[in-house]
C-alpha cells in the first residue's frame, strides 16, 4: 500500500513529503495532547457516574430490604390475627400500613424540623356584641380598649287627670309630653389575665347626656308647647369586672365562662342634681315640671352581675349567648333635691333585680374580617319604695337586635362596630359603639 502511494507521487512528491516530517511531526503532538486531555476529562466524567451508580444500586438494596422487612411484618400481623373476628383482617392490615407509613416517615426525616404550637385553650374570637367579651386576654397580656357609644331613644307619654261624666267627655287635664333623649359615652376599658383561664377587667366611661320635653297641656286656653332642655356631663359608674373560663372547649366542643361585674356609684347621683320643683311639691301639690334641671350620669346604686356565657365553634360559624341577672343593692334614707336646697325624703328605695339573655351568632368572612348577628333582651322588676311597689312602676321589657363587624387592622390591633335597633316600645331607637382593642 505504501509503495502504490509513493508511485503516485512520484518524484517531486516524495521530495516533498521527505522534506515535510517536521511539520507533521509538530502537528500531531499537538493533536495527541489534546486527546489526551480531553480522555482525562471523560475517564473522569466515567468514574463519578460509576460512584453515583454504585450509591443508587445500594440505596436501591436498602430499600428492598426495608420492604421485604415490612411485608414478614404484615404477613405475621395478618397470621396472627386470622380467625379473631369479623373485621380482623382488615384492621390488622390497616395497622400493617400505618406502621410502614410511620416507618417510611421515620427514615426519610432525618431530624425534625420546627415546633409544633402549643394548643391554645382559649375561646375563639368573634365580633363582640355585648358586654362580655368571648375570647379570653392570655397571662401576661394587656389589652386596652377605648371605645365609644352613642344612644338616642323618643317617647311619648300622656298623662289623663280629672274623670269622665261619659267615654267622650273629660273633665280635667290631658298632659301630651315628648321625650328625645341623646347619650354619648366614652370609655377606656383595661384588662389582663392572671392565668390562661382567669381575667380582670377595669372600666371608667365619661357620659354626656343631653334631653329635650316637648309638652302641651291642653283644656289650659293656650296650646303653645312648651319646650324643656337639659343637659348633663360628668365622669359615670366605674365598672369592675372578673372572668374565669370553665372547661377545656375545643371543635364541637361548647366553652363556659363565669363571670361577675360590679358596678359602683361613681356617677353624679340622680338625688343629688335639682328637680325643678319648689316647696309645694311635697305633697300632692305640684307646682313646676318635676324634671331635673341638670342630668345624672350614674345609677345612684351599687349593683352586682353574676353571669355565664357560652361559645360553640361549629366550623365555619360559632354559636354563643349568656345568661345573667343583675341584683341593686337598696338605698335607705334617700331624699332628692329640689328648688332653693329643699331635701324632699323618699325613704328606701330597691330597684327591681334584672333577668338578662343573649344569644347569638358569628361569622368569619376572611382571615382579618368576622361578622356577628345577636339579639339582647332584659326583664327590669318593679321598683319596690319603703318595701311596696311605687305606684305606676311595671315591670319592663327591653329587646335589642344587633349586628356587629370586626377588622383585625394588625396582630395586636382590632376595630369593632356594632349597631343595635330596640325592639320594644322602652328601648333606645338606635345605638352604636366603636371599640379599639389594642393588645400589649
Amino acid at each position: 500500500m505504501h509503495g502504490k502511494i509513493v508511485a503516485r507521487l512520484g518524484g517531486a512528491g516524495l521530495t516533498a513529503l521527505l522534506l515535510a516530517p517536521p511539520v507533521f511531526a509538530q502537528q500531531d503532538g499537538q493533536s495527541m495532547q489534546q486527546m489526551e486531555e480531553t480522555l482525562k476529562k471523560l475517564q473522569s466524567a466515567l468514574d463519578d457516574q460509576r460512584a453515583l451508580v454504585e450509591q443508587l444500586s445500594g440505596e436501591v438494596r436498602m430499600q428492598r430490604e426495608q420492604l421485604r422487612a415490612m411485608q414478614r411484618g404484615s404477613t405475621e400481623l395478618l397470621a396472627s390475627q386470622r380467625g379473631t373476628g369479623p373485621g380482623s383482617a382488615a384492621q390488622a392490615q390497616g395497622e400493617a400500613q400505618g406502621q410502614a407509613q410511620v416507618q417510611m416517615q421515620s427514615q426519610s426525616a432525618q431530624q425534625a424540623v420546627g415546633k409544633a404550637p402549643a394548643k391554645d385553650g382559649r375561646p375563639p374570637e368573634i365580633a363582640p356584641l355585648f358586654e362580655q367579651p368571648g375570647v379570653l386576654t392570655q397571662k401576661g397580656k394587656y389589652v386596652l380598649e377605648p371605645a365609644l357609644q352613642f344612644g338616642y331613644s323618643s317617647s311619648n307619654r300622656v298623662a289623663l287627670v280629672g274623670y269622665t261624666i261619659i267615654p267622650a267627655l273629660l273633665i280635667g287635664l290631658i298632659d301630651v309630653r315628648e321625650i328625645k333623649r341623646n347619650t354619648f359615652t366614652a370609655s377606656l376599658s383595661g384588662r389582663t389575665g392572671l392565668s390562661n383561664r382567669l381575667e380582670v377587667e377595669v372600666k371608667v366611661p365619661y357620659v354626656y347626656r343631653s334631653d329635650a320635653t316637648v309638652s302641651r297641656e291642653i283644656f289650659t286656653g293656650t296650646a303653645v308647647e312648651r319646650a324643656f332642655d337639659t343637659s348633663g356631663k360628668a365622669l359615670g359608674d366605674v365598672e369592675l369586672a372578673a372572668r374565669y373560663q370553665l372547661n377545656d372547649g375545643g371543635a364541637n366542643k361548647p366553652y363556659y365562662i363565669g363571670g361577675l361585674r360590679l358596678k359602683s356609684r361613681t356617677g353624679r347621683d340622680p338625688f343629688d342634681v335639682v328637680t325643678d320643683c319648689t316647696r309645694r311639691c311635697i305633697g300632692e301639690n305640684v307646682t313646676g315640671t318635676g324634671l331635673p334641671l341638670e342630668l345624672p350620669t350614674g345609677s345612684g346604686f351599687y349593683s352586682l352581675q353574676p353571669s355565664l356565657t357560652w361559645l360553640f365553634p361549629s366550623d365555619p360559624a360559632i354559636f354563643f349567648g349568656s345568661v345573667s341577672y343583675i341584683h341593686t343593692i337598696k338605698r335607705s334614707n334617700v331624699s332628692r333635691l329640689i328648688l332653693e336646697g329643699v331635701r324632699e325624703p323618699i325613704g328606701e328605695l330597691e330597684p327591681g333585680g334584672v333577668i338578662g339573655f343573649n344569644f347569638g351568632m358569628g361569622l368569619a368572612l376572611n382571615e382579618k374580617t368576622s361578622l356577628s348577628l345577636g339579639y339582647d333582651h332584659s326583664t327590669l322588676a318593679r321598683v319596690r319604695q319603703n318595701g311596696a311597689p311605687v305606684p305606676g312602676s311595671v315591670r319592663t321589657q327591653l329587646g335589642t337586635l344587633l349586628i356587629g363587624y370586626s377588622y383585625r387592622l394588625s396582630d395586636k390591633r382590632t376595630v369593632n362596630v356594632s349597631i343595635g335597633a330596640g325592639v320594644t316600645r322602652d328601648t333606645p331607637d338606635v345605638s352604636l359603639s366603636v371599640r379599639v382593642p389594642m393588645s400589649f
